[in-house]
Parts: C-alpha cells; structure tokens; sequence
C-alpha cells in the first residue's frame, strides 16, 4: 500500500490504566503505514483527562513499548502541556459565532430527550437536543454572571452552513461524505476538563503534521466531527485508515475498562515480546479473536 508524499503517522494512547493488545496493534498499524512508505511514525500522550490520567501510567506504557521494541520518531506530544493551543481554537471558534454555552446537566438532557420522545443515539452517545442553542443572549448573560456551570457546545448546524458536507479518504472504505450534523452538538470544553477529545485530536494532528490517521474502527464515525472541526478552524486534511478491533472469545472488543489483560501482567507472567507478537499474528488469522 504505496502512497504519495511524505507520511506521518502517529500512535497516540491514553495513560489512564495499563496498555494491552490493542494497544500493541494500534501501535504496530501506525508504525507500519509510516515504514512501508517511508514516513515517520510519532508518539502522542493523550492525558488531558487529569481525572483518569497519572505519571505512573505514562512510566509504564514506555516500559511496554521498549519491552516490545516499538520505536517513533521525534519528539514526544504531551497534551496536558498544550492547554494554550486548545484555549486559542476555541478563541477562534467563539469568534466565528459556531460556540455556544450549554448549562443543561446531564440529568436534564435525558429528561429533555425523554419528552420528546426520542434518544436519538450512535456508538459517540446520545445526541445533544440543542437545547441551549437558541437561548436569547440576555438568558445567556444572566446564567454566566451567576456563575451556573456550562459547557461549550459547537452549533453544527451553523459550522455545517459555512463549510458544507466536506469530504474525507478513508484508506479502507474509500471516499467519505462529512454530514457535521450527523452526531449533534458536542462538547468541545466543560469546567472540569478545558479542551476535548474531538478538539484536542485535531489540533494536535495538524501540529504534528501527521498525514494519516490510523486509528480503530471505533473512532470511525467520530471522523464526521474530527473532518468538521477540521473544516471550520482551516487545518489540512489528513487521511485515514480505521482499523479492525481485537476482541475476546465472547466478540467483545478489548478495552480497559472491561479489564482486558494487561501487556504488563503478560510480562509479568513469563510472556516474551516474541509470544506476544506471535499470538496476536494468531489472532489476526483467525478474525481477531484473542486468545490469552
């Protein structure tokens, strides 16, 4: 799979528990795309969720990835270090008029759907309603100076107005059609956490002038945000390719929270970087079913 001009490609895990297999072929499908076509291959620490997030966790995904030989290329990307580059795009996105703030709870979002007597929902969540979206200015001035907690939403309907139904390559499933509506009114800010996932991914993409995104087929549908925000803020376009998932003898996907076994407790247990790669060649084999 040859592709033109330079390519840079990224592994960019979360340090909010131990590192598994998953993880490993995420890592070895970014590492390959970039040596097959010889490109560069970076590491990104996505900690912005301080909540989750910890040292100890970052000091051991790098005693995983040196057991296991992964090598990247350049400097490495801390997210929590780049607060002021999210502040600035949502600086750039208040002045365009796409920001807007949220004060519903989340309690008060469910019972909002429940009246209406839709969830409407997809593999992100439920989406937002728009509840928010046309308060008059002086409600909105009110609730800020009274200090109500809120987040920031951005008014797709508005970024897709300006910017249209964008498209993007997916290496895997071909040309894609961008609906910016498709997934609501995120959030692209809160209080407790002052940048997001969707903000912060395409941001720091752009920074790290990474030209292919691999990722997991779980992230495919948020591209429709990614490919937006994308548009709005004028950053490049990068290709992408959504990779199949590992999953457990039941077809459940891998996932930390479901506390698949660690690359840690492996090593632990006696496992050698070699059995590791070779049960999850294994497992490719046989639909991605992994077995230890």
């Amino acid at each position: 799979m040859t592709l033109p001009n330079e390519i840079v490609t990224r592994f960019a895990p979360s340090p909010s528990g131990p590192m598994h297999v998953g993880h490993l072929l995420a890592a070895l499908h970014a590492r390959q795309l970039a040596d097959v076509n010889g490109g560069r291959c970076l590491l990104r620490i996505e900690d912005i969720d301080q909540r989750s997030c910890s040292p100890e966790w970052v000091e051991l995904m790098h005693r995983d990835l040196e057991w296991l030989g992964l090598r990247f290329d350049g400097e490495v990307m801390v997210q929590s270090a780049r607060y002021a580059a999210y502040q600035d795009a949502l600086r750039r996105l208040r002045e365009m008029g796409v920001l807007y703030p949220c004060f519903c709870t989340r309690g008060e979002i469910k019972a909002q759907l429940a009246e209406i007597g839709r969830a409407p929902h997809s593999s992100l969540g439920y989406l937002y309603p728009g509840t928010c979206r046309t308060l008059p200015p002086e409600q909105v001035a009110e609730k800020m100076a009274a200090g109500i907690p809120h987040a920031w939403r951005i008014n797709m309907q508005r970024v897709q107005e300006l910017i249209g139904c964008p498209y993007w390559e997916d290496m895997r499933r071909g040309v894609q059609r961008c609906v910016p509506t498709a997934y609501g009114d995120v959030v692209l800010a809160r209080k407790d956490m002052p940048t997001s996932y969707h903000l912060s991914v395409v941001i720091d993409d752009a920074e790290q002038g990474v030209t292919l995104v691999s990722r997991g087929e779980d992230l495919f549908e948020a591209t429709h945000i990614h490919r937006a925000l994308q548009g709005v803020l004028g950053l490049p376009i990068p290709r992408y390719y959504h990779h199949s998932l590992l999953r457990d003898n039941a077809g459940k996907r891998l996932a930390k929270r479901d506390g698949a076994r660690s690359l840690a407790s492996l090593r632990e247990a006696g496992y050698t970087a070699t059995m590791i790669y070779k049960s999850l060649s294994a497992a490719l084999a046989n639909g991605g079913i992994w077995h230890i």
